[in-house]
């Protein structure tokens, strides 16, 4: 077992997910580096995390298969021998971005095993482990664990080319809200941190889009954001810099949520 503090960080092997591993790492965390199924971009991940001073491990899951995510959660635990931070990263964009009034179903119930469900019932499993070890007195190095959930401006931004992207990332902000307010009694808390426009593969195709609204002022922190920029406020919340907060929102957007004139 690890003597380092224990993060199970799904979809870390690139993006956001993998800012959030290395800002880690540098606190001298062990981090289980889930990946659906890039291989090489995981391996990768592992070693920047080494190289930051932390440990790591990489555990191929889809956090849409329930059978999965069990797996995920017993691989976790027989590296570390508890869970002190889980961090709901993992996403995907629509197949097709399609206007609202002509997407359809398939493309939908894809997003949602992965955005959505696959959280939600990823949060419940980690959360009674977590219940349990704080129970029998199992605290890791940093106190009680934490759980924070990776979402989106899109939570409340309408974007009616992907509104299965936007609904997704709405439930999410909601799903942490529901398990701050179970969870607080048993001392985990439970956080929501939600990113503007990152530099990531994802939004590598819009590209040209989001420079354009940059140089248009579009948010008064006038850059892109980028994944450590994510990972810098998990690690603030991974060292308990927030202890008297639980269901809040940390925006990490630039300021798009200032809504100026």
């Amino acid at each position: 077992m690890s003597g380092r503090p224990m993060a199970l960080v799904t979809g870390a092997g690139r993006g956001i997910g993998r800012g959030i591993a290395i800002e880690l790492a540098r606190q001298g965390w062990h981090v289980a580096i889930n990946y659906a199924g890039n291989a090489g971009a995981a391996s990768e991940c592992l070693g920047l995390v080494r190289k930051a001073g932390g440990e790591g491990t990489t555990i191929r899951a889809d956090v849409a298969s329930g059978e999965d995510r069990e797996r995920l959660v017993a691989e976790t635990l027989a590296i570390g021998g508890r869970i002190d931070l889980l961090v709901n990263n993992a996403g995907i964009a629509p197949r097709v971005r399609a206007d609202i009034l002509d997407a359809g179903e398939e493309s939908f119930d894809h997003l949602m095993a992965v955005n959505l469900k696959g959280p939600y019932f990823l949060t419940q499993r980690v959360a009674r482990e977590m219940v349990a070890q704080v129970e029998r007195g199992a605290k890791g190095p940093l106190g009680a664990p934490r759980i924070v959930t990776i979402t989106s401006i899109s939570a409340y931004t309408a974007s009616v080319n992907r509104g299965d992207y936007c609904v997704s990332k709405a439930g999410l902000a909601m799903m942490t809200k529901l398990f701050a307010a179970r969870l607080a009694a048993h001392g985990i808390l439970v956080y929501e941190v939600r990113p503007g426009v990152i530099e990531t593969d994802m939004t590598a195709g819009v590209k040209e889009k989001y420079d354009r609204l940059i140089a248009e002022g579009a948010w008064p922190i006038g850059r892109w954001g980028y994944p450590e920029d994510i990972g810098r406020a998990v690690a603030a919340i991974a060292r308990g810099d927030l202890p008297f907060s639980t269901g809040e929102v940390i925006n990490v957007d630039g300021g798009f949520h200032l809504r100026t004139l």
